[in-house]
């Protein structure tokens, strides 16, 4: 299975928080292939400047190398992607790791159950 993570997703598995549950990490451990987006480092950068989170968006952008953690570039393919999204989500960085998703495929992450209605390709732990 090829997985990308949510934003919170990725932030707690690189921090080992207990707020990723075991069955989460597991899935994590068992994929084929794992993704953050470039997105979600730069939904990082944004909510750290503006004091929503405490975060190092240079450090956290690269606590994935030398991980299994790839990074995925934001695409015109992507971008254009969420024109095609139902508005169940208003939040653009969540509409965008979906569309990412949806284009390359990938299953998406997530504890965001409003994410969930976009079922085919969201796994909701």
């Amino acid at each position: 299975m090829r997985l990308l993570l949510d934003t919170h997703i990725f932030l707690w598995a690189v921090a080992g928080s207990p707020l990723l549950k075991a069955p989460a990490r597991r899935l994590i451990e068992s994929a084929d292939e794992v993704y953050v987006s470039a997105a979600s480092i730069w939904e990082v950068a944004i909510k750290a400047r503006l004091g929503k989170i405490e975060a190092d968006p240079a450090r956290v952008g690269g606590s994935h190398r030398g991980e299994r953690v790839l990074e995925l570039p934001v695409r015109a393919t992507h971008a254009a992607g969420v024109a095609q999204l139902a508005l169940h989500h208003n939040d653009p960085f969540d509409r965008l790791l979906m569309a990412q998703a949806r284009v390359e495929p990938l299953k998406l992450v997530t504890v965001d159950a409003m994410l969930a209605k976009y079922s085919d390709v969201v796994v909701l732990v």
